[in-house]
């Protein structure tokens, strides 16, 4: 059973990327994939929010998992410091 929580498409000068995040609500689990490629897992964390630190090519990328209300989390990524949303907008002014 799949526990995927979110997607994001990332533009780099190399072309598009997509980046893939499960995290398991109960055992804390967490795996990063990009272009389906797994590069991060993690089968259980005591914590359930925070941050996971990855590159994609030179991009430094920050998944952060926090808790909304209850057994809610919300999932942002950062692109070299910046939101996506911001980084898509700054790339497109390039």
């Amino acid at each position: 059973m799949s526990d995927l929580v979110a997607t994001w498409e990332i533009a780099l000068s190399d072309g598009v990327h997509i980046v893939e995040f499960e995290h398991g609500t109960t055992t804390g689990k967490r795996i990063i994939r990009i272009d389906g490629k797994e590069i991060y897992r993690q089968d259980w964390m005591f914590k359930l929010v925070g941050k996971e630190h990855f590159q994609v090519g030179k991009a430094k990328c920050v998944i952060t998992i926090e808790a909304v209300s209850g057994f809610s989390y919300e999932y942002t990524l950062d692109v070299n410091g910046k939101p996506l949303k911001k980084f898509i907008e700054n790339q497109s002014k390039v």
